[in-house]
């Protein structure tokens, strides 16, 4: 995991080299078209410092954006824009035991309804750090594009974590 000033994201794909992109992370056999780049909040980072004491940098959290000052659980089901790229709010990301075992950190339980969220890619280009992250008018999107991505149902978030 590292940092990068900016980034391509690739429509159907995600970030080109990313180990889910590329179907090499730990649960590329469960892919889902809502998993194509993972957002996180920079206040739930903080958060689980302050209240849990549990310290977790942006390149720990294997997040591909960390934001600031947006809602990412309500956009589950929307249309948002970040930089030049169009995407489209999956479901909610779910933490994992693997995330706590390979950090060594209680971050299962304080992560539950905060993990992220899970995000499909409609249309790529460039983002840079301090893109504003907005929603995107429905009427704008190319109806043809929004029928494509429309077919593909969300993806449920698991019965048992």
């Amino acid at each position: 995991m590292r940092a990068l000033a900016d980034a391509s994201l690739v429509a159907g794909v995600g970030i080109p080299g990313d180990r889910y992109a590329e179907r090499r992370g730990t649960y590329s056999a469960r892919h889902h078209i809502d998993r194509q780049v993972t957002l996180i909040e920079a206040e739930t980072l903080e958060a689980l410092a302050r209240d849990h004491g549990v310290p977790l940098a942006p390149h720990e959290h294997r997040r591909n954006l960390t934001t600031r000052g947006v809602a990412l659980n309500h956009l589950v089901g929307r249309y948002f824009r970040v930089g030049e790229c169009l995407l489209y709010g999956g479901r909610l990301n779910v933490p994992c035991r693997y995330l706590e075992d390979l950090l060594g950190r209680k971050v299962f339980k304080p992560l539950i309804n905060r993990s992220g969220l899970n995000a499909r890619v409609v249309v790529g280009g460039r983002l840079r750090v301090g893109d504003r992250i907005a929603p995107a008018e429905v009427a704008e999107i190319d109806p043809a594009l929004r029928a494509a991505n429309e077919s593909h149902a969300l993806e449920p978030p698991p019965e048992v974590w």
